[in-house]
């Protein structure tokens, strides 16, 4: 047997109901399981598809004017003096070292890590 009568990518739908039709059988009708619509097969002699594939478009969050990317904390920036930094903490290390704590200041946006 065939690829082409395994697999086809060409779907159609029912004219009144908008229902996804069975393949084309034999029999020399389509039958819709929906609204009981009787399709005749020399309908789709001289069909001809065409797709339209629309992405959506993700539109990205806007940055924040303060640099906060996670809790902010009471820690003094070393660059601007600022007493509130926010963290992340990520496991970079092997599973039985601490973890790293990376601090940014909420004011000037200055960056340190910490191992833990």
């Amino acid at each position: 047997m065939s690829a082409k009568h395994l697999f086809n990518p060409e779907v159609d739908f029912c004219r009144d109901c908008g229902a996804l039709l069975p393949p084309l059988r034999n029999t020399g009708t389509v039958h819709c399981k929906v609204c009981k619509t009787e399709i005749d097969a020399v309908d789709y002699q001289e069909s001809e598809i065409f797709y339209t594939i629309k992405f959506n478009k993700v539109s990205m969050p806007k940055k924040k004017t303060d640099e906060s990317a996670g809790p902010v904390i009471e820690r003094t920036c070393p660059k601007c003096k600022n007493d509130k930094m926010s963290f992340a903490t990520l496991q970079l290390r092997s599973a039985d070292e601490g973890q790293t704590v990376f601090f940014t200041c909420t004011q000037c946006g200055f960056k340190e890590k910490e191992n833990s």
